[in-house]
C-alpha cells in the first residue's frame, strides 16, 4: 500500500513568501516515515528545488524515516528528473532530462513580444539569459547572452517573461500562435514556460511510477498552479490548493485549504499509516 505522493513546491508547500509552515513540514516527514515516496515535482530548475529538501528536513541524516531519505525529484516542469541519494556526490545524479530545440518557438515569440525577457535554462548550472530578469527570480548562475545565442543549443526548458502582458494575454499569444514542438504553461504573473513537447510534471511522475513499482490507484498529486494541470489529472487522487484557479480546481479530484491554511498537511493526513 505504498503510494507515491507528488507535491508542486511553490504555492502548495510553501507560500510565495518562501515559508514553510510547520504543520506542512511535520506532515511530509510523517508521510516519508509511513514508507510512502514522497516525490517533490516542481517547475523549478535543480539549483532551486533542492533547498526545498533540506526545508523540509529530508536531506539530513533522515530523522524522519527509518533510512536516509531516497527518492526521484522532478523539476522544470518534468524536463529534469534527478534521483536524490545523500550517499551520492552533492546529494543527487541526473537520471533524465529531454530537451528539444529552441529557436522556432523563440522566433515565433520575440515577434510579438520584443520587449520580453528570455532565459534558457542550463541544467544543474543556472540560466543563459537575454533580457532583464528581477533579482533573484532566477537562480543559479546568470549568464547575459545575446539573444541570438539562445537558438542554437538544445534547451530543456525556456522561460519568456514579458511585465506588459498579463497571464491572459499570454495565453492568447501562446493559442494565436499555435507553438509546435513545444510544451507550455502560463504562469501567475507574466511569466511562460516551454518545455519539450509532450513533456510534463506527469509524463516524468509516469515513469517514476513504473520505476517505483507503485500501483497507479495509488498516486497522489498535489498542487496550485496552470502546470500541475496534467499532473492532477495523472494521478488518481489530484488534489488542488483552495488558491488555486478555477481551471486548475476543475482538473482535480478534490479542493483543499488554500497553502496559507496548511491544506497539504490537511490532505497528507489522510494517508496510510
Amino acid at each position: 500500500m505504498r503510494w507515491l505522493v507528488a507535491l508542486d513546491v511553490d504555492g502548495t508547500l510553501i507560500d510565495h513568501d518562501e515559508v514553510l509552515s510547520p504543520a506542512v513540514r511535520d506532515a511530509v516527514q510523517d508521510v516519508v516515515a509511513a514508507g510512502h515516496h514522497v516525490v517533490v515535482a516542481t517547475g523549478r530548475s535543480l539549483d532551486s528545488a533542492f533547498p526545498v529538501l533540506g526545508w523540509l528536513g529530508l536531506t539530513g541524516s533522515g530523522d524522519a524515516a527509518a533510512k536516509p531519505y531516497v527518492s526521484p525529484m522532478v523539476c522544470s516542469n518534468g524536463a529534469v528528473t534527478v534521483k536524490v541519494d545523500p550517499e551520492l556526490p552533492g546529494g543527487h545524479e541526473l537520471t533524465d532530462v529531454v530537451t528539444f530545440d529552441p529557436a522556432p518557438v523563440l522566433r515565433l515569440l520575440v515577434e510579438d513580444l520584443p520587449g520580453a525577457a528570455f532565459a534558457v535554462e542550463d541544467v544543474g548550472v543556472g540560466f543563459k539569459v537575454a533580457g532583464r530578469f528581477p533579482e533573484h527570480e532566477l537562480t543559479g548562475r546568470i549568464t547575459q547572452v545575446p539573444f541570438e545565442e539562445l537558438l542554437h543549443a538544445p534547451a530543456s526548458r525556456v522561460v519568456v517573461r514579458s511585465p506588459e502582458h498579463t497571464p491572459e494575454d499570454f495565453l492568447e499569444i501562446t493559442s494565436r500562435l499555435g507553438m509546435k514542438g513545444v510544451n507550455y504553461s502560463v504562469g501567475w504573473t507574466a511569466w511562460l514556460d516551454l518545455a519539450p513537447e509532450g513533456v510534463s510534471k506527469a509524463s516524468a511522475l509516469e515513469v517514476v511510477r513504473e520505476r517505483l513499482g507503485v500501483d497507479r490507484a495509488h498516486t497522489l498529486a498535489m498542487g496550485d498552479g496552470r502546470n500541475d494541470l496534467e499532473m492532477l489529472r495523472w494521478a488518481a487522487r489530484g488534489v488542488a490548493m483552495g488558491q488555486a484557479p478555477a481551471e486548475v480546481r476543475e482538473a482535480a479530484d478534490e479542493v483543499t485549504g488554500s497553502v496559507l491554511e496548511d491544506g497539504a498537511a490537511a490532505v497528507l493526513a489522510t494517508l496510510p499509516r
